[in-house]
């Protein structure tokens, strides 16, 4: 007997009435019209049954932290790094696990079951790292928890900061982080590109840089990137996250750059709730978006993901772990409103990310793990309109959250008694 049976689901890639059955915490089968028993049997009524939400950019040492010690009234990416700085002396190991776990369940009602967070090293006492490190232990049943070692103050501008990022990694940090537009002179800044990418290749690490977050079209770090990942054969191990700056770039030089970073295999990451935000804060009018050239990467043959980034913390002062938020952001500044645009944005929160972070065994294919999110919404598009309620969130085949559906009761003559908001399709 199987021990979960998923009938009649639709699936992201639009097949229909599809049947997923779980045994041993894995997917035994997917096809259509499976019979077998199973001592849990959900019918998912032609619902959107999903892999897991993947946030592959996050800053969990800082979440829910908003107002602590006061609120980022500029919202520039500046004043929070410096607000962030303040915050510093307070923090306590406790504090930081509490809130990071808290921010976990908001995660798992959500469906997001895989995150990949940057970590402060700038403090010798590696007090973020060694809290993020203990949250990474205790949701590892249900969270596939990545951290990146990320020097916030800048690897060379903060003194012992190459030695604090070290003995992160010694301690079991996973990605070797960066941010070289932080460093005090765009030469510091190639030079931090070199050092750390070659960190990574020394210790067979992954790479996840904070790369141009800045409306400056000079910040160029991105290419630096590109090369050295050639270089040292990192290709597909490394990633580049924000982009901001190729918003603003001249188009003749983005056309050479991004077959530099397709050549390099470079991940990419936007964070569109905060690129929007953070981004343009120095424009009168017009105004510009901020957020890194989206649709024209995916055409280049890159990966690239949608991550949250933030979540009430000194940069941003909303979120709560939607995936589906995100995208929808990101569809809307992008401009990708056609069926297969949307469905690119869909993609950049599951699969995509997923291949930045290496996760293994995830989809909905046989052999894989049986995590899932069924969604109320029939298809990808309505899922990111909706911003569709989970109706129920499966890890290794245990439902681990459910919520109900949003059905909204009508007193209105002549019309029918309720409404779920799904179209009639």
């Amino acid at each position: 007997m199987l021990d979960l049976l998923i009938r009649n689901a639709s699936l992201p890639d639009g097949r229909k009435n599809m049947s997923v059955a779980v045994q041993d915490g894995k997917i035994a089968e997917v096809s259509e019209g499976l019979q077998p028993p199973a001592a849990e049997v959900v019918d998912a009524q032609g619902l959107l049954l999903s892999p897991p939400f993947v946030d592959p950019h996050f800053h969990m040492d800082a979440t829910l932290s908003y107002g602590m010690p006061r609120v980022n009234e500029s919202g520039t990416l500046l004043e929070g790094i410096a607000l962030w700085g303040e915050l510093k002396p307070q923090l306590t190991h406790e504090a930081l696990v509490e809130r990071a776990l808290a921010y976990c369940d908001w995660a798992v009602a959500r469906g997001l079951l895989a995150i990949r967070s940057h970590v402060d090293t700038s403090d010798p006492s590696l007090l973020p790292v060694e809290a993020m490190l203990d949250v990474q232990k205790r949701v590892a049943p249900y969270i596939d928890l990545q951290l990146v070692a990320f020097p916030q103050d800048g690897v060379l501008r903060t003194p012992g900061g190459l030695d604090n990022l070290k003995r992160a990694l010694d301690l079991g940090v996973d990605v070797v982080g960066g941010i070289p537009h932080f460093e005090r002179t765009m030469a510091d800044g190639a030079e931090s590109v070199r050092i750390l990418c070659e960190l990574a290749a020394e210790r067979g690490k992954l790479v996840d840089m904070h790369c141009d977050e800045s409306d400056d079209p000079m910040s160029r770090h991105v290419e630096t990137l590109a090369y050295h990942t050639q270089r040292l054969g990192l290709q597909g191990r490394v990633t580049g996250s924000h982009l901001t700056s190729m918003h603003s770039m001249d188009n003749y030089y983005v056309s050479k750059l991004m077959a530099l970073m397709a050549e390099a295999q470079l991940g990419v990451v936007s964070n569109p709730l905060i690129n929007i935000t953070i981004q343009g804060r120095h424009d009168t009018y017009p105004k510009r978006r901020g957020m890194t050239r989206v649709p024209e990467l995916m055409a280049a043959g890159l990966t690239v993901a949608f991550g949250h980034d933030c979540v009430m913390d000194p940069w941003y002062s909303l979120g709560s772990g939607d995936a589906l938020e995100v995208a929808s952001m990101g569809l809307h500044v992008a401009q990708m409103t056609s069926r297969a645009g949307m469905q690119q944005c869909f993609d950049a929160i599951t699969c995509n990310p997923a291949r930045l972070l290496g996760l293994q065994g995830y989809g909905i294919e046989k052999g894989a793990h049986a995590d899932f999110v069924l969604l109320h919404a029939k298809d990808p598009v309505e899922a990111l309109r909706l911003k569709a309620t989970r109706l129920g969130v499966w890890r290794r085949g245990q439902r681990i959250a459910s919520t109900p559906a949003p059905v909204a009761t009508l007193n209105v003559p002549g019309r029918p008694g309720s409404t779920t908001l799904l179209s009639a399709r």
